[in-house]
């Protein structure tokens, strides 16, 4: 069975929502096909993993996924898709589903369902996509520590336009924090990055 970790949100917290994180997953075509076609069995929200910088990354786009849904201020069709489209930078419905969504070469992916039925339960979304999804299930961990693990941090920065620099090489690369003489740690990077793309996805058009 898939692994799922549920995570319950302080302002929804009777919309627990689903998570699951697949590697080497060989069938991406055929799940991005039954996403076209609108089948009701797929209405989940799958995901480019590596699109994916952190765990607040994720649920912040589900918690603006899911006021919209409440408040009937949703721009896309459903609450999934509400979700791909809340990560993208701007209102673009069609970019962000080809920068955040699945393509038909997708390897490493995370699945979300958000639970808007008492049908919905973790058990339930751990059966479907163990049925359809043919890849290798991945455990994210207390506080979804895994989510994040497959971030290419220069897509992301690519796609929000954050701060790069050039070297003498003309490598581009993003500014380095320099705290007490020392280059920042890896998860100082993120945190700052994060705090950035977090602020560009809330005050985005609406």
């Amino acid at each position: 069975m898939a692994a799922v970790q549920t995570f319950y949100l302080p302002h929804y917290p009777t919309y627990p929502i689903h998570v699951c994180m697949f590697k080497d997953v060989s069938n991406a075509a055929h799940l991005r096909s039954q996403l076209l076609e609108a089948n009701p069995e797929f209405d989940f929200a799958f995901l480019d993993a590596t699109m994916i910088l952190s765990p607040n990354h994720l649920l912040s786009a589900s918690f603006l996924a899911l006021h919209a849904h409440l408040t009937s201020r949703s721009k896309t069709r459903t609450p999934h898709s509400e979700l791909v489209f809340r990560l993208h930078p701007n209102n673009n419905i069609g970019e962000s589903y080809r920068k955040f969504g699945l393509s038909d070469s997708t390897t490493h992916i995370v699945a979300v369902k958000l639970s808007l039925s008492p049908s919905v339960t973790a058990e339930a979304v751990s059966r479907h996509l163990s049925q359809h999804i043919e890849g290798t299930s991945v455990e994210i961990g207390e506080g979804g520590e895994g989510m994040g693990m497959w971030a290419d941090r220069e897509k992301i920065s690519k796609i929000y336009k954050l701060d790069v620099t050039t070297d003498r090489s003309g490598k581009k690369g993003r500014k380095e924090k320099v705290v007490n003489g020392d280059v920042g740690r890896e998860g100082d990077e993120v945190k700052e990055m994060e705090m950035v793309i977090l602020g560009i996805m809330t005050t985005k058009g609406s």
